[in-house]
């Protein structure tokens, strides 16, 4: 009996010391459920537009500029900002024209703005959920066309992960920038953690090229997480046009998308290459006895009366909305540690001809592509496959 007594007072004295904690915890978890603390960030993450071919960050950080197609109109540019959850976002400067920022179902924020000034350019500010934050950042337009040789000797100055290649030429007699920022699948690769160092992506821009510095591509491993989600490599890209990160794990072929706005009737692309294979070529991670690598060079003109309307990975060289396509002859793409010329025609194609009158106004779209691995969209290839590209040039009418 004095022992039951003793176990029972035991539990009793146990359970007065442990329920204040379980109350305590519980009144604590209840007031952070309740007043649970508002974000605090307020700025633009990322910003996008019908007519918008890229963007870049001013170096303070407090701006972007918006690289837009040059038959845009200015008066009524559609923008969407991406911005911290909770925070808003308003005109600072309002103008006739403007019409009042709303959230789209994605959580993004739209509004058509009017840039038809003497700078092109306005503010917005962002206000973070908690509204203790308030930041305004400059937003530029820049009318754009793009350049039609490609030197790879600049980077984009506010990459800091991985390179990001520009190519800028001399402002057009009409004002126009001459500019180009290359894409590539680095932000993909930027999920799998596998990277140190810029330099371990499969796009890097190195020195020793064919003049100057040159871009490097190389199909590498994904590692752990590219064999969770059974993408085992990835090829080193560089294309133009655009890569959509949020489609990279459940459409990596939609997330590559081609081309921007052009205006002449290209005749060739032109320009030098590298090239060395991996050693063992691998589908769904395991090896292919017997097959070998190789690499692509491509560019395709392709009609889109909507500027929203580009092609993929999927479809970049067999949609029917190509009109001319130039891709390197496979027996042509040799492995060569010397610098090799290449010269590829456009070839008409889907029984299409150029409208000159749609060319004019903007009606096509042009894109290359350059991949270290041919089969790389479908995770085909062999690791350490590498292909140097220097001096590129679009020979047009």
């Amino acid at each position: 009996m004095q022992h039951y007594y003793t176990h029972t007072h035991f539990i009793y004295m146990k359970l007065r010391q442990f329920l204040p904690c379980c109350l305590l915890a519980a009144a604590t978890l209840a007031s952070c459920i309740q007043d649970e603390a508002l974000n605090k960030e307020a700025a633009i993450d990322a910003c996008t537009g019908v007519d918008v071919q890229f963007t870049n960050a001013l170096a303070s950080n407090r701006g972007f500029n918006i690289y837009i197609n040059r038959g845009a109109d200015l008066t009524s540019q559609q923008l969407t900002f991406t911005i911290p959850e909770g925070a808003s976002i308003s005109t600072s400067d309002v103008v006739t024209g403007d019409s009042e920022f709303t959230q789209n179902e994605d959580g993004t924020y739209s509004a058509t703005l009017n840039f038809d000034n003497a700078n092109y350019s306005r503010l917005v500010t962002v206000t973070s959920e908690d509204g203790a934050n308030q930041v305004t950042y400059l937003i530029q337009i820049i009318q754009m066309e793009l350049p039609t040789e490609y030197h790879f000797e600049r980077l984009q100055e506010s990459s800091s992960q991985y390179h990001i290649l520009l190519e800028e030429e001399a402002m057009t007699t009409e004002g126009l920038q001459r500019v180009l920022q290359w894409c590539s699948g680095n932000p993909g690769f930027e999920l799998t953690k596998v990277a140190n160092t810029p330099l371990d992506y499969p796009t890097v821009q190195i020195e020793s090229g064919y003049v100057g510095r040159c871009a490097k591509l190389e199909t590498r491993a994904t590692g752990d997480f590219g064999a969770m989600v059974q993408m085992y490599i990835a090829a080193g890209n560089l294309f133009i046009g655009s890569f959509d990160l949020s489609n990279a794990l459940n459409d990596a072929l939609a997330a590559t998308r081609f081309g921007v706005q052009f205006y002449q009737k290209p005749v060739s692309l032109k320009g030098y290459y590298r090239y060395k294979r991996g050693e063992v070529f691998t589908e769904s991670g395991v090896e292919v006895e017997g097959k070998q690598d190789s690499f692509d060079i491509y560019a395709m003109l392709y009609e889109a009366d909507d500027n929203s309307f580009m092609l993929n990975g999927a479809n970049g060289k067999t949609d029917s909305s190509i009109v001319l396509l130039a891709q390197i002859d496979q027996a042509d793409a040799l492995e060569t540690d010397q610098w090799r010329e290449f010269e590829i025609p456009f070839e008409s194609m889907n029984g299409k001809t150029v409208d000159m009158q749609k060319l004019s106004e903007g009606k096509y779209k042009l894109g290359i592509v350059f991949s270290s691995s041919i089969e790389g969209n479908y995770f085909k290839g062999a690791v350490g496959s590498t292909l140097w590209i220097d001096e590129v040039e679009l020979v047009c009418e």
